[in-house]
C-alpha cells in the first residue's frame, strides 16, 4: 500500500513539475504583460551582483512598494515550487546542496537563454533570488516530510 502511494505521488509530483516548467518557460520567455517577448521587448542586462536589489530597496519609495515586492519577491516565490517537488520527482535522495545547485542551474539556464535570445533581462540577482527560492521551497519540502513522519 505505501509502496503504490509513493508512485502516486511521484507520478502527480511529475505532472506538477511539468506544468511548473511549461509556466515557468512562459512568463520568462513570452509573457508580454511582464515586458517579455523573444519577438523584440524590452531587454536589459545586469552582470554587477546586488546592484539591481539594492536599487530596488534604496528607491523602493519612488518605485513603489508592489514593484518592490514583485520583482524580489516574485523572483524568490517563483522558484520556491521547483526546490519543494525536485525531491518528489527524482528517484535518487535529493539534499539541501543539490538541490541549491539545481535551482542555481535552472535558473542560470534561463538567465543566459534571456541574455541570447534578448527577451526580459538577465540579471545576477534574479540568479541569486531564484537560487533562494529553490532553497527555501526544498526547506518547505522537508519541513513537510518531517511534519508528515511526526504524524
Amino acid at each position: 500500500m505505501e509502496k503504490e502511494t509513493g508512485k502516486l505521488v511521484r507520478l502527480w509530483s511529475r505532472f506538477f513539475f511539468g506544468l511548473y516548467i511549461l509556466l515557468l518557460i512562459y512568463f520568462m520567455f513570452f509573457s508580454e504583460e511582464w515586458g517579455r517577448s523573444i519577438f523584440g521587448g524590452d531587454y536589459r542586462y545586469n552582470l554587477v551582483p546586488f546592484r539591481e536589489i539594492r536599487r530596488y530597496l534604496q528607491y523602493g519609495h519612488l518605485i513603489g512598494c508592489w514593484r518592490v515586492m514583485l520583482n524580489l519577491g516574485g523572483n524568490v516565490v517563483g522558484f520556491m515550487p521547483f526546490g519543494a517537488l525536485l525531491p518528489a520527482v527524482r528517484r535518487k535522495p535529493t539534499g539541501f546542496w543539490r538541490a541549491a545547485f539545481f535551482s542555481m542551474e535552472l535558473s542560470l539556464l534561463i538567465e543566459l537563454s534571456q541574455l541570447v535570445l534578448q527577451a526580459g533581462s538577465c540579471d545576477v540577482d534574479d540568479l541569486l533570488l531564484n537560487t533562494l527560492g529553490g532553497c527555501i521551497g526544498y526547506g518547505l519540502h522537508r519541513l513537510a516530510v518531517f511534519w508528515r513522519m511526526k504524524c
